[in-house]
């Protein structure tokens, strides 16, 4: 695997005897360090720690940069204030999309984008395609570290790191120049869990003195170092969409339950005639939850029928750490879409019995920090 890129944290990895890493994308990745069932737990109970340095940093600046935003995403940019960030998408002008992602606005005329690092590369160009004048587009990928702290306990471990500054922030917002185990760190009560939870974002080079850090001070909290496969049950179990599987160039937000961020009253950008018009007509398409009642695991692109007739296909499924029940996310016509439909999961070649369910599977109890405005 030594043509696969890695991130700083690389030679990190080697200290944890059961880490076991795959290629993921193109990055040399721990899907789990002591098991997937354990890291989930500890996130769920306590908190983890993943190393998601692979993901994509894009410093966008200049007088247009609001504009431009706005022109490529959905969601309304102009919402936010400094110190704030949202989950967008990016779309091609027939609603697909491009990818999703999070907008920071650093500055009155400053944004960061954090994507998908396997579409870091179509992204870029994508944007470089539309870049217009006053607006200036930077790379920051390989010098930015991102490491993502999770779980209930993620605030208390914190505070012993970095003060008691960053515990108050509210979900969605952050914090610049926060010293961290000798590293300026931008800190953002933002995750991919379902958890509370913070994502901090540092210079590379001071990756491993924050992630070695973080693991001594979180020990007497449980804390675990937590790899792809517990990053991937956990966001399933809350149902947070994955690009290439609830998303993709062929699916729209709204066909995949995220139409609360395509803001389409906030004017024009690309991708918004055909959303409206889809918006106005139905999705044809919905992403549902399902629940086995014959015994079998739903996994990815299995198909899902209803009387005979093939209705969509599985995108996610296991068996729930949290909850021990066979369940999955498809994407199956509108029409058998209502909760408590009857459908059949095609699993080795047997149709087994399903039915539709509420989503999302698992969420938290929310418990705002004390003095926090709401986002």
């Amino acid at each position: 695997m030594s043509d696969l890129q890695r991130t700083p944290l690389y030679p990190c990895y080697a200290t944890f005897p059961g880490v076991r890493c795959i290629d993921f994308g193109g990055w040399e990745l721990p899907v789990q360090f002591e098991g997937i069932q354990k890291e989930h737990e500890a996130v769920r109970k306590r908190a983890g720690l993943f190393d998601v340095s692979h993901m994509g940093e894009f410093l966008l600046q200049g007088p247009g940069a609001l504009a431009f935003i706005q022109q490529m995403t959905t969601n309304d940019a102009a919402s936010l204030q400094i110190g704030a960030a949202q989950y967008t998408l990016m779309c091609y002008p027939d609603g697909g999309v491009v990818d999703d992602l999070l907008v920071y606005r650093l500055a009155e005329q400053q944004f960061m984008l954090v994507v998908n690092a396997s579409n870091l590369a179509k992204d870029w160009e994508w944007l470089q395609q539309h870049l217009s004048e006053e607006v200036y587009l930077t790379n920051i990928s390989d010098q930015t570290a991102l490491l993502a702290l999770q779980g209930p306990l993620a605030a208390d471990i914190l505070v012993s790191a970095a003060g008691k500054e960053p515990s108050k922030l509210a979900p969605f917002r952050f914090i610049q120049h926060v010293q961290l185990f000798g590293a300026e760190a931008l800190i953002s009560r933002t995750g991919y869990t379902g958890e509370d939870g913070f994502e901090l974002y540092l210079p590379a080079e001071n990756a491993a003195a924050v992630w070695n850090g973080l693991l001594e001070i979180g020990s007497k909290h449980g804390l675990q170092p937590a790899g792809l496969g517990a990053r991937d049950t956990l966001r399933f179990e809350a149902k947070l969409p994955l690009y290439g599987q609830e998303l993709s160039s062929t699916i729209s937000p709204l066909e995949a339950g995220v139409g609360f961020f395509v803001k389409l009253d906030k004017g024009d950008f690309i991708g918004r005639d055909a959303l409206a018009a889809q918006k106005n007509a139905g999705p044809p398409r919905k992403l549902v939850g399902v629940e086995m009642i014959d015994r079998g695991i739903p996994r990815s692109h299995y198909p899902v029928y209803s009387s005979g007739v093939r209705i969509g296909e599985v995108t996610t499924g296991t068996q729930s750490p949290t909850l021990k029940r066979n369940l999955g996310l498809a994407l199956i016509d509108s029409r058998y879409a209502s909760l408590g439909t009857p459908v059949e999961v095609e699993i080795r070649g047997k149709r087994l019995q399903a039915q539709v369910i509420k989503t999302p599977f698992y969420k938290r109890q929310p418990s705002p920090p004390k003095g926090a405005e709401p986002s």
